[in-house]
């Protein structure tokens, strides 16, 4: 699991942390029963105080996200994947409706936004294809 923090972006670090676990764990980059880890190692990947990575992994447990294992650290609830993808869906809708409002407060037409959309998801796949097609690189992977 590898994060991107970005501290000039306005997010607090920590919602950052909990934001980017939560997604890993609906895009099944982390799987029920895996382990996070450790606060001093998560610290240390990401260059930030280990305080912020425990608040983090706090919060995460209080959201039923993560639960810890006697011993061995915090794990992936069984709950956690379909929690994760409904607070991710919901990220989601809220950004679109935003984008949304912005274009009928700006006039643009249903079928104008519908083209925009399906060009835009018609990108996206033509993307997902040539990175099919690219050798993959064997790297440090997080």
């Amino acid at each position: 699991m590898q994060l991107h923090i970005e501290a000039s972006n306005g997010i607090p670090i920590y919602e950052q942390i909990c934001r980017q676990v939560k997604f890993a764990i609906a895009n099944k980059a982390l799987q029920v029963g895996e382990h996070v880890p450790s606060v001093r190692e998560m610290a240390g990947r990401i260059a930030v105080n280990p305080n912020t990575v425990s608040r983090a992994y706090r919060d995460l447990q209080t959201d039923g996200v993560l639960i810890p294992i006697r011993g061995t650290g915090l794990a992936v609830t069984p709950e956690a994947p379909a929690k994760c993808n409904a607070e991710r869906l919901d990220l989601i809708r809220d950004r679109l409706r935003i984008v949304l409002a912005e274009a009928h407060h700006n006039q643009i037409t249903p079928d104008e936004i519908r083209q925009l959309v399906e060009s835009e998801l018609h990108r996206l796949e033509s993307l997902d294809a040539d990175n099919s097609l690219k050798p993959v690189t064997t790297g440090e992977t997080a």
